[in-house]
């Protein structure tokens, strides 16, 4: 009987440990573990299940966000040099789609200009890197007489037709086609008027 007691008291310990062993939450969450189809559990970073126990992880949370906005500055900060830079390969990444758009802008002239003028488009592209149509004026600076607001306009059109067709990757030009994308342009030059 002592025997018998003994066994299931071990077999209760070791399916506890084993338990705790796979309920313990990943102090790294995000790190991308190695994943087979073996495995059971999803092989994703974040699942939750109402027969789980213990706390959901959350999502990941990615640099871009699911609207796709970007902001386009005329003279970018030292540090932000990088990111306006054209890539010289085909556009892989979002990352990628967004340094080409920010080196595509040509601002209009300075006697033509406004300083501190913003003005937001949105638009979207095909898999092949063209236009779906052309941008749509989303957001002009309040006050900015209608020929200032048509200025900025056309440069906006003239420096996206100037890069078009962007040369996308079929991955990214697929995951891409029909998404709207809002660009928000910033003329933060110093204008001696």
């Amino acid at each position: 009987m002592w025997r018998g007691i003994l066994i299931i008291l071990v077999l209760t310990v070791t399916m506890a440990s084993a338990d705790a062993r796979r309920r313990q939450i990943n102090p790294i969450p995000f790190s991308h573990e190695p994943c087979s189809v073996l495995d059971n559990r999803p092989c994703t970073p974040s699942y939750c299940s109402v027969l789980e126990h213990g706390p959901c992880i959350p999502e990941i949370d990615y640099p871009y966000g699911q609207n796709l906005q970007l902001t386009v500055q005329t003279v970018p900060s030292p540090n932000e040099l990088a990111k306006y830079q054209k890539p010289d390969h085909d556009l892989d990444t979002i990352g990628d789609l967004f340094a080409e758009l920010r080196a595509c802008w040509a601002p209009p002239p300075e006697d033509s200009a406004r300083q501190g003028m913003q003005m937001s488009v949105r638009f979207s592209f095909n898999r092949t890197g063209g236009l779906i149509g052309p941008p749509r004026l989303t957001y002009a600076t309040s006050g900015v007489p209608a020929d200032t607001r048509t200025t900025y306009l056309n440069a906006i059109n003239t420096s996206l037709n100037a890069c078009l067709p962007l040369k996308f990757t079929d991955g990214l030009g697929g995951a891409l086609a029909g998404r709207p994308i809002a660009i928000r342009y910033v003329d933060n030059r110093e204008l001696g008027r």
